[in-house]
């Protein structure tokens, strides 16, 4: 983990997580400078390197600030960008009441130099409004909490998520903010920038095996498809749940609804790593695509009573982590699905032995 390469201030935030394979490198820019945002890009390399021109950076025209050297090296790159974060409410209304939108570029973040672990490979960006007129957040915070892997595996806390050295995960927090009505539910608007030529997908999976995630069926997966052979290239991947405790358990269960995948017509917020990494072609050489994460129950109560809410999502290149069977979901299934067949089995035989049995005691009758 490097925290702002290059530069000696803590006024701005920027982590550089760089993961070094056998012949390759993935780099995680992770950045709230502007609206909160991570790049992803792999190179062929493993001596690739990130470049940052900082004056330029912060600079109101920062295009061509973020660069991998040598740039020959970069074989797939893309960004996701966390943009605002809606708050709406039914509890009086006969239709939904929107307030105003939370603009996530518009946000003071706190340094994280003192939230970054390099041992867990842990660091947290917390921010509030610059201009907070409602008081909502007089006592509370947003942040994104990022977590770095180096092998395969799953997290303890739910919704254990399986992971692999290739994957991050980031957590969506809420701690302490006041909602601004009865019953209120929070939406996240995610986006994403793809280079020309690659698709964004939404998949969703059902098991019967909630075993890691008690009560929770549902995996969504927003992956990243090349047109030409249908691969995946990258992937956000989440599980249909939100919990609203800093120790969740099953009864701290938030509802989560995923609300359609568009093209992001619209500009996007002023996001200043992906603009100096990708230029101004986001929007023309460059697509953005753009989905909603909702966040509450049927009467939103959850949120209302606790004030606290946690979504977690891993992303990462390649395919997204499948879950299988767990050796604990197989034994059971054997013994309810293999009890009733060696039973038939038994009671077949014994019916037949018992017919064999009674026709050898007694002679024909002519």
């Amino acid at each position: 983990l490097q925290y702002n390469p290059g530069w000696n201030s803590s006024s701005v935030n920027l982590l550089h997580v760089r993961a070094v394979g056998p012949g390759d490198t993935l780099h995680y820019v992770w950045s709230s400078i502007g609206a909160p945002a991570v790049l992803l890009v792999a190179t062929e390399s493993r001596s690739s390197a990130l470049r940052i021109n900082w004056t330029q950076l912060l600079s109101p025209a920062p295009s061509g600030a973020i660069w991998i050297d040598p740039p020959s090296s970069v074989v797939y790159s893309a960004a996701v960008v966390f943009t605002k974060v809606f708050e709406y409410s039914e509890a009086k209304a006969p239709q939904e009441l929107f307030y105003p939108t939370y603009d996530l570029s518009d946000f003071s973040w706190d340094s994280i130099n003192h939230t970054l672990n390099h041992t867990a490979l842990t660091a947290e960006f917390s921010g509030v409004p610059a201009t907070d007129l409602s008081g909502s957040f007089s006592n509370g915070s947003l942040a994104f909490r990022v977590t770095a892997y180096e092998t395969s595996g799953r997290d303890q806390p739910l919704p254990s998520l399986l992971h692999t050295a290739n994957s991050s995960k980031v957590e969506f927090v809420l701690a302490g903010v006041a909602p601004r009505g009865n019953g209120s539910r929070f939406v996240l608007e995610v986006a994403t920038v793809e280079e020309t030529g690659v698709m964004q997908k939404l998949h969703s999976t059902r098991s019967i095996d909630d075993e890691f995630t008690p009560t929770i069926f549902e995996m969504l997966s927003l992956v990243a498809e090349s047109h030409n052979d249908s691969s995946a290239l990258s992937f956000l991947q989440w599980k249909a749940t939100a919990y609203g405790s800093r120790t969740p358990r099953r009864e701290d269960n938030i509802q989560c609804r995923s609300h359609g995948l568009q093209a992001a017509n619209w500009t996007l917020p002023r996001s200043t790593i992906v603009h100096a990494y990708f230029g101004e072609g986001v929007g023309s050489s460059y697509t953005s695509s753009a989905i909603n994460i909702s966040f509450g129950g049927e009467d939103g109560q959850v949120y209302q009573e606790k004030r606290y809410l946690s979504w977690s999502a891993l992303l990462g290149f390649g395919q997204p982590p499948k879950d299988t069977f767990s050796p604990l979901v197989i034994s059971i299934m054997a013994v309810a699905l293999g009890t009733p067949m060696v039973m038939l089995l038994v009671g077949s035989c014994l019916v037949l032995f018992a017919q064999r049995k009674r026709y050898s005691e007694y002679e024909p009758i002519n």
